[in-house]
């Protein structure tokens, strides 16, 4: 839908952004034989993987899809595996695509930026360089290479060389780079297009749908909030002896020592039956204790 695109163009141009913060404040070539291969794919590499692992980690497809257990409901029906296993890697699909984003646009606007690539890559340019000087050895060659991202190190006759080296680099960088986009946009572009030809739903069924689908979450997290906002506030008023917001109150409860040490602390998730849980130490003390009787009346004029 509308709201996928935009989130995906805000997430692009906000890696676009990092990234070239990133290289601004960061990359620093070491300029060394065996370090700079290193140095070079870890920029590329790195940054790529933890966007990945953090677009997998945002999307509450992710944890619904590893979250919780089989519905109840199905334990007496005999669950359609075929089916199952289609609908797991749709899913699957879906999130990957939506990870992919920000780790896709990373690695091509670096391989476009080219800097990277030129320092992972310069020690093993094939072209031999050094005609004037026949008696350079393969590792001093090497360690020449290895000096061309850092125009300081490189000696003043190698300076066309070098040139050369870092133009020959900065092609095929930008090429990977510019393929990279080509194919991510087609494999996007052919995704849909099976999508919609294997969509049991005609094209306006399938708007409608997408629609119901975001209208009802939006109604469920309303819902949700007022229900657990209600459900909590019985609890609160049992403990405290009055609701938050409550106005004209004549009486509140004063809890005892023993109360306090009840709801304090650390709980995590309690399940009290098969059917019902306990969500914090406050509602565990209001479904099981009886309220006493210590109230303190309230001055009307405060």
């Amino acid at each position: 839908g509308k709201e996928a695109v935009i989130a995906n163009a805000i997430i692009a141009i906000l890696t676009i952004g990092g990234q070239q913060l990133f290289s601004i404040f960061t990359f620093s070539c070491p300029c060394h034989v065996g370090q700079n291969l290193i140095y070079g794919l870890a920029f590329l590499g790195a940054p790529a993987l933890i966007l990945l692992v953090v677009g997998y980690a945002l999307n509450n497809q992710t944890w619904r899809l590893v979250t919780g257990k089989r519905s109840p409901l199905e334990e007496g029906a005999t669950p359609n595996r075929l089916l199952q296993c289609n609908l797991i890697c749709f899913v699957l699909c879906s999130i990957t695509g939506r990870a992919l984003v920000a780790p896709v646009t990373w690695l091509a606007v670096t391989l476009i930026n080219g800097s990277y690539y030129v320092c992972a890559m310069s020690e093993y340019v094939s072209v031999y360089y050094y005609a004037a000087n026949p008696n350079v050895t393969a590792s001093e060659r090497s360690r020449i290479l290895a000096a061309f991202p850092c125009s300081q190190l490189v000696p003043p006759e190698l300076t066309q060389e070098r040139e050369e080296v870092i133009l020959v680099l900065r092609y095929q960088s930008q090429v990977a780079g510019w393929l990279l986009i080509a194919v991510v946009v087609i494999t996007v572009f052919l995704s849909y297009c099976l999508a919609s030809c294997f969509s049991p739903l005609s094209f306006l069924h399938f708007r409608y749908w997408s629609s119901y689908v975001h209208n009802e979450q939006e109604l469920f997290d309303e819902a949700t909030d007022q229900h657990s906002r209600l459900y909590a506030m019985q609890h609160v008023r049992k403990f405290f002896g009055f609701a938050p917001g409550s106005e004209n109150v004549k009486e509140i409860r004063i809890p005892s020592l023993r109360e306090w040490q009840a709801i304090s602390g650390l709980a995590f998730l309690k399940q009290v039956d098969e059917e019902h849980y306990d969500y914090s130490l406050l509602h565990d003390w209001a479904l099981k204790e009886s309220v006493d009787e210590k109230y303190l009346k309230i001055d009307e004029d405060l």
